[in-house]
């Protein structure tokens, strides 16, 4: 019996989507996005992977969420007969502050909590809410959040509080959060079943290297360390965000600058990063002119991968040392063998050992080893599929509800 699941990740103008079929070995039935919503130019573009059967349809003056869905439904139902006959809806919230820290059931106090954790991500949290919202009328299936935030809830308080007054974190919740939280379980997961280990055997350093980057310290299965704060700011440095800086360079800005919060709030998240070093953002075109001789480009690189390896010191001594593996993953882990290469040279004195015949360039369609035999560490990467991980949570909320009901 098909058990199809359809993941929303809904955006202030945008509908990502994927749908499951959880009783095939999570077979991927379609995928697609609704883009421009709210403007003449809205478009649709749709993939059947079963066929790889691709449909664009441009110029739809898409005006809201629910129009777009309903178009959705209007592909899944001509591209996949029975699709629509859908079981559960999980949806990608970023932020869950304090009281979401788990998959949930959406009710009435879960959609509260997400508004009410809005200030802390508002650009996303509000389009998060909005999706469920226009799910809820269309569907009459269960709908299930599940958050980015969620998995690094097991911190402890020394790795998640700031050193500022007490009342910030009492009143507004100021913390560290971390996201990327279902990349993550997904990967803990695949390293679960590659080492043969139950998750809560497993230790583990991830690194999330993306547009968006992050790594975590992964012990018994369980985060309790993780590079991004109370934002996706903080931590590594990215394609245009700046990861850690001094606070008391926002000072320096207003008072020699004359910028206000908001243009250095800006600058810190879109023209800082690599983009803020050298002027490119993708770090492909960052190496090519490094290894052509730019210094600003072969700067940029440095101080990227400087960073990656202070956080991999931290998280090595934070597990004492008792690593199982290394990961590397999303675009830039799961496709670039110099980065990867650089990040671990020097460091075969801890047991972390790559094989440079193993580590090629280029986007893995699957989980591959890249350490030499006999490295204590392995070195893994692995495909990240955070959609998947989604569904897989929505279908086990959805399924244990089930089973309480019976009882």
């Amino acid at each position: 019996m098909a058990k199809f699941v359809l993941v929303l990740n809904s955006g202030s103008s945008s509908l990502k989507y994927a749908l499951y079929d959880l009783a095939k070995a999570a077979t991927c039935i379609s995928v697609g996005i609704v883009g421009g919503i709210g403007t003449e130019r809205s478009f649709i573009s749709h993939k059947n992977v079963q066929t790889s059967q691709d449909v664009t349809l441009q110029g739809l003056d898409i005006g809201h969420h629910k129009q777009g869905l309903q178009k959705v439904l209007d592909l899944l139902r001509l591209g996949e007969g029975s699709s629509h006959n859908v079981m559960a809806v999980g949806h990608r919230v970023v932020h869950g502050g304090e009281a979401l820290t788990r998959p949930t059931l959406v009710t009435e106090s879960v959609k509260q909590a997400i508004e009410k954790a809005a200030p802390l991500a508002p650009l996303h949290n509000p389009p998060n809410l909005e999706g469920i919202l226009v799910s809820e009328e269309i569907f009459e299936c269960p709908q299930v959040a599940v958050f980015d935030t969620a998995f690094h809830s097991t911190m402890p308080p020394a790795a998640y509080h700031y050193a500022i007054p007490y009342n910030l974190y009492e009143e507004l919740g100021i913390r560290r959060y971390g996201f990327h939280g279902t990349s993550y379980q997904y990967l803990l997961g695949q390293v679960s079943n590659i080492l043969g280990k139950s998750q809560a055997d497993v230790n583990m350093i991830a690194l999330h290297l993306g547009a968006g980057a992050s790594m975590a310290a992964i012990r018994n299965g369980k985060c309790i360390d993780t590079s991004m704060g109370v934002t996706p700011l903080q931590g590594l440095v990215m394609a245009t965000r700046s990861g850690d800086i001094d606070p008391a360079i926002i000072q320096i800005l207003a008072s020699e600058k004359g910028m206000d919060v908001d243009e250095v709030t800006n600058m810190l998240n879109k023209k800082s990063g690599l983009f803020g070093l050298c002027g490119e953002k993708d770090l492909r075109s960052v190496w090519d002119a490094a290894e052509a001789g730019n210094a600003r480009h072969k700067l940029a690189l440095e101080v990227y991968v400087h960073r990656i390896r202070s956080y991999l010191g931290s998280y090595f001594f934070q597990l004492e040392g008792q690593v199982d593996a290394l990961v590397f993953s999303a675009g830039v882990g799961e496709a670039s063998g110099r980065t990867r290469a650089l990040i671990c040279e020097g460091l075969e004195k801890f047991g972390i050992e790559i094989d440079s015949s193993q580590n090629g360039e280029g986007k893995l369609k699957e989980a591959k080893a890249i350490h030499k035999k006999g490295s204590k560490v392995q070195i893994l990467v692995i495909p990240t599929n955070e959609e998947l991980s989604i569904a897989q949570q929505t279908l086990q909320v959805v399924e244990a509800q089930q089973q309480h009901m019976k009882r």
